[in-house]
């Protein structure tokens, strides 16, 4: 297979992820750059047919990931992770769909990144927030106060709140219909206090936000009356948590770590909270636990007569 032919190659994976598997246009675009890199690195090393590789040239190319080059600085674990598993999926693309027998990256184990537990705020300091961004009574404030009422509500990635459309909200039922990544959609259970957040900020504010453009179903409007940014609603929070005295770093992505460690502190099942935050797997919730097994060894540690040093 000629270099062309390895480029075609690419291009049809790439074309299958985003037709049949249906991924996101930023996950299409890091897959895109991942394999642009391999390719390279393929041509470095002379080979142009799928034939030609061998599990100890994707093993190198991991390598070089970690190690960096002239052209590109070393990645760390998860991002070379991310690459290899780019990798692996395009062999493994090549040999179901007949273009080589050979997949030498199946043995290639991607590095594990050290795991990080999510930055989650206590629950005083999210009502403050909360309470903090609708002081101010205008029809602004009410937006904002809905807006982060359903972030922290349901969990909700910022991309996902912004996106809402009005026929997306079921307030009498208390749920939300929420688009995520791949588009795929969950319905989502909302609380008491953002749906009475959300009906105050329909009936009083954003009718006249709508007038202020030329009519958009988004639930989310600017001053002019478009849809709310991702940047905008960035801002909301963070003048929202300078106001409530928040000291700490506070993103929209906080507000959903903090959703998902209260219910679980609560007694939430993990796959209950996988299902509510749309991971596609288990595992990524899990690291929620490792939080509540953190807040009960502190407990333990402090409490129990003979867990003191």
């Amino acid at each position: 297979m000629s270099t062309s032919e390895l480029t075609r190659a690419i291009r049809t994976y790439l074309d299958h992820l985003s037709v049949e598997r249906g991924l996101a246009a930023n996950t299409l675009s890091s897959y895109r750059r991942d394999l642009r890199r391999y390719a390279g690195h393929l041509d470095q090393e002379g080979i142009d047919r799928l034939d030609g590789v061998s599990e100890s040239t994707v093993s190198d190319f991991l390598v070089r990931l970690r190690e960096g080059d002239a052209e590109h600085p070393p990645l760390g674990a998860a991002s070379a992770a991310r690459t290899v598993v780019a990798v692996r999926g395009f062999h493994k693309f090549a040999v179901r769909d007949g273009l080589t027998t050979n997949d030498p990256a199946a043995s290639v184990r991607p590095p594990t990144p050290a795991k990080r537990l999510p930055k989650a705020l206590p629950l005083s300091d999210v009502e403050a927030i909360l309470e903090a961004a609708g002081a101010a009574g205008t029809p602004l404030a009410a937006r904002d106060r809905a807006l982060l009422e359903v972030l922290y509500g349901t969990g909700a990635r910022i991309s996902e709140a912004v996106g809402l459309d009005v026929d997306d909200l079921d307030l009498e039922e208390g749920t939300v219909l929420l688009r995520g990544k791949g588009s795929k959609e969950r319905l989502v259970p909302v609380g008491s206090y953002a749906v009475e957040a959300v009906q105050t900020y329909l009936t009083r504010a954003r009718p006249g936000l709508v007038a202020q453009g030329r009519g958009t179903p988004a639930v989310f409007l600017n001053s002019r009356g478009g849809r709310l940014s991702r940047q905008s609603a960035w801002a909301v929070l963070a003048k929202a948590a300078d106001r409530a005295g928040v000291t700490r770093d506070v993103s929209p992505h906080t507000l959903r770590h903090s959703f998902a460690t209260h219910l679980i502190d609560g007694g939430a099942d993990v796959r209950v909270v996988q299902e509510l935050l749309g991971h596609a797997s288990v595992t990524t919730t899990q690291v929620y636990t490792l939080v509540t097994v953190d807040n009960l060894r502190e407990v333990f540690a402090t409490a129990h007569p003979r867990a003191r040093a």
